[in-house]
């Protein structure tokens, strides 16, 4: 559709193109603000080093990985009977993912102490520059799961009143956010590499078999077969073990990182 302005004497044409008038902007700007939370949690919680080195072979065979686990959880769930509801089930896997964030509250900072403890001079110093990435992620999924509860705690409390509504709103935007914090941080293991390449595979599986522990006293939500139950309870942990060993190869021999040479030893 062409338009056509008259005005101060001159003639200007706009030509409205298909998909850019105002329904369409606002329904763009109706997705852009649904999905303002995952883009947030994206900038915050991803590694951003400039200078760190981005392996695409790694990135696909951890998203390949990731793939592969929700496919065959999916098989499972739908092959066999299931011992409880889907949203229970739901609420359990929402609630892995949670547990496997606190965790990494408390594995994330003990690591990166001794690792930049271990490290010789000048590594110290060196490393505790890089540190603002991963306190920021931690300080941020912190704060979010603070501000959540409040929010929530308020909400509740004063439904009815201008704060409660506001609490509200707050915790609308909060609950997206904090859910793919909680991803996004396991993901990246609350970007500890932007400390050091060699961090992420050496946390993850150490996360890994925490949860599996944790697991061992979980009941299984469907009724299979002894044999799959094993393999899917000892398959996750396997697995990320055994990428994260070969992402460690792949930085000494492609890239000529190791961990004795990031401690300076």
């Amino acid at each position: 559709m062409i338009i056509i302005v008259m005005g101060d004497g001159q003639l200007s044409i706009h030509t409205d193109r298909p998909g850019t008038g105002p329904r369409n902007r606002d329904r763009n700007g109706c997705v852009t603000f649904l999905l303002l939370p995952f883009v947030l949690a994206g900038r915050i919680y991803r590694p951003g080093r400039p200078d760190r080195i981005v392996d695409e072979s790694m990135e696909r065979a951890q998203i390949a990985r990731t793939a592969i686990g929700v496919v065959a959880t999916c098989w499972l769930l739908f092959a066999y009977p299931l011992r409880e509801s889907a949203g229970s089930i739901l609420n359990d896997k929402v609630g892995e993912v949670v547990v496997s964030a606190a965790l990494l509250l408390v594995l994330g900072p003990i690591a990166l102490a001794v690792f930049v403890a271990s490290a010789r001079p000048p590594g110290p110093a060196f490393y505790r520059q890089r540190l603002r990435g991963p306190l920021t992620a931690l300080g941020t999924l912190f704060g979010t799961a603070l501000l959540l509860w409040l929010a929530v705690t308020r909400g509740t409390a004063g439904s009815m009143s201008l704060l409660g509504f506001g609490a509200g709103l707050l915790a609308l935007f909060l609950l997206p956010f904090g859910m793919a914090s909680a991803v996004l941080c396991v993901h990246h293991a609350f970007r500890t590499g932007d400390v050091h390449e060699v961090l992420p595979p050496l946390i993850t599986p150490v996360l890994v078999w925490a949860m599996f522990v944790l697991q061992l006293f979980d009941d299984v939500p469907v009724l299979a077969p002894l044999p799959v139950r094993i393999l899917f309870l000892i398959g996750p942990p396997a697995s990320v073990t055994a990428l994260s060993v070969w992402e460690l190869r792949r930085l000494r021999t492609r890239y000529g990182i190791t961990l004795r040479l990031a401690l300076g030893r």
